[in-house]
Parts: structure tokens; sequence; C-alpha cells
């Protein structure tokens, strides 16, 4: 894997390369910047619809579900009422995040079957693995089961219509030997099934870079997440721009990623109010890097 150092190095000499044939950019409009709504989760249970109006006039076009439950839908509100909010704000919930560990663990259809009908009902493109709990994944072993899981579910995925992708934090590059979890997972999921979810900000922490996992694995990042690094503090986000990630040179390899759609979303760790920095976000984006 790629270490900080080289990152930066190599995102500085594809931005060069960038700015000598800037025909090689790809083409991503403005209607395509979507949200992840786990950035506004602390208001997010108190007001859904404004939350939601909110992201409409920041300028956002989609958005990423997170906190679907099969008893409470979206912090009380049903996935047909969450479509019908989304809709009269002109969002589309493009993808969605959504509880694996049972299925995982167990094989337990029972909860992947109804996020495939709450994604269906909201019209998404995507149902997306968020996150492994420890329990199941403590050596090298555990993600080549993992990868097996997600094999199935992205086939009861396609049945219905949907893709399924899955989506990093840094642990899935912890080395065991000369491997590691991430390694697994893009070799041995399906290629035509499983797409993943690249999140920018946990690649580059973890000490890898980027460009070179797109370099390594054409086509297979059809959706990112874009959030910055903190200059002082790696551990904290920041608003898109203000932080230390070369975004120009990662949005110039767009093409070769295969990315179809992005996510800005900041994390717990991030200190300014992001129910105002998701427009300073949306603005960098929108003039900087499409």
């Amino acid at each position: 894997m790629i270490k900080r150092r080289d990152f930066i190095i190599n995102s500085g000499l594809a931005l060069g390369a960038l700015a000598i044939a800037p025909s090689l950019a790809f083409s991503i409009k403005p209607k395509n910047i979507g949200l992840q709504l786990y950035t506004l989760r602390e208001a997010f249970s108190k007001d859904v619809k404004g939350v939601l109006e909110h992201v409409a006039k920041s300028g956002y076009k989609e958005v990423e579900t997170y906190g679907y439950s099969a008893e409470k839908g979206f912090f009380g509100t049903s996935p047909k009422d969450f479509k019908k909010i989304l809709t009269d704000n002109g969002l589309k919930a493009t993808s969605g995040h959504y509880d694996f560990k049972s299925f995982i663990k167990d094989g337990n259809v029972d909860f992947l079957k109804s996020s495939i009908e709450c994604a269906n009902i909201l019209g998404s493109e995507y149902v997306v693995v968020p996150w492994l709990e420890e329990s199941l994944r403590s050596k090298l072993d555990d993600y080549k089961q993992i990868a097996q899981k997600i094999n199935e579910a992205a086939a009861l995925c396609k049945q219905s219509g949907l893709k399924l992708a899955y989506h990093n934090h840094d642990f899935e590059f912890m080395k065991y030997g000369n491997q590691c979890g991430y390694d697994i997972l893009l070799q041995e999921t399906d290629k035509k099934l499983v797409d993943f979810e690249l999140d920018l900000y946990w690649a580059v922490r973890s000490g890898n870079d980027p460009l070179q996992l797109f370099k390594t694995n054409p086509g297979r990042f059809t959706m990112w997440h874009v959030k910055d690094m903190d200059k002082s503090k790696v551990e904290w986000n920041t608003e898109i721009g203000e932080g230390s990630i070369n975004f120009k040179a990662i949005f110039a390899e767009a093409k070769l990623s295969g990315m179809q759609h992005f996510f800005v979303e900041q994390e717990t760790n991030y200190s300014p109010n992001p129910t105002d920095s998701i427009k300073t976000s949306w603005e960098y984006v929108s003039k900087n890097l499409i």
C-alpha cells in the first residue's frame, strides 16, 4: 500500500497532468453532488422534514440514507413518507447504508429483505454495507467469509433490481502478514455483483493512495465518500477544501475509478456546525472539483 507521503507526491503529479490535458477530467454536473445524511445526525432525529429541506436549499440533489429501522423507518418516518419528503424537495436517495450484521454473522435474511424493500420504495440504486463490527473481523480468514456473504447479499439485491456496495473505514487496511482485509474483499467479491464505495478520508488516513487503488482496481469504486482531513489533527474532519486531501487530483481520476456518485460527509470528529458547513462544502465542490 502507498503511504501518505507518496500519496501527496502522486497527487501533485496527477494534478500537473490534468493541467496539461484537461480533457482527461471526468465530467460531473452539480446535480450529482450528494450528501451522506449521517452528517446531520444530531438534527435528524428531531426534524426529518426540516433537515431534508435544508439539504435541498444547500444545493444537494442526491442523498445517501442511514439509520433505517424495520420498526421505525427513518427516525419515526416510514420509507413511503420519507420518499415523499425527498421528492417534494427535489432530492433522490441514490444509495443507503443498512445494517448487515445479522446477515453476515448468522445468514439471517429478514432485515436484509426489509432493507431491500425500503431501498426500492425510495427508488435507490444501491444498498451499502457501511461497517463491520469488530467481532466479525478478528483475522484475515474472517474477511474471506465476509466476502462470501457479501456476494450472497449482492445476488439478492440484484434479484430486486439493486446493486450492492461496500463502504470502508481504516480497519480494513490493517495488515495480516502481507495482506489486508480490503485486499481480500476486492479479490473475493464478484466484480459483476459487488461495487465499492471508497471513503477517501479513511483510505488516506490509513496510509493509502486512492489513485493507486484506482489503478490497481479500475472501475470498482463506483461511489465515494468525500470528506476532508483537518490539517493539524488527522483524526478530525473539516469542510471540503479546507483540509489536507488533494481532491482535485482524485477527481481527475474519477473515470478510472468508475465513480458514478459521490457523497459529502462529516463524521463525529468535527467541530463546526455541520448544518452550516454542508453549504461551504457544496460550494467548494461545485466550483473547484466538477
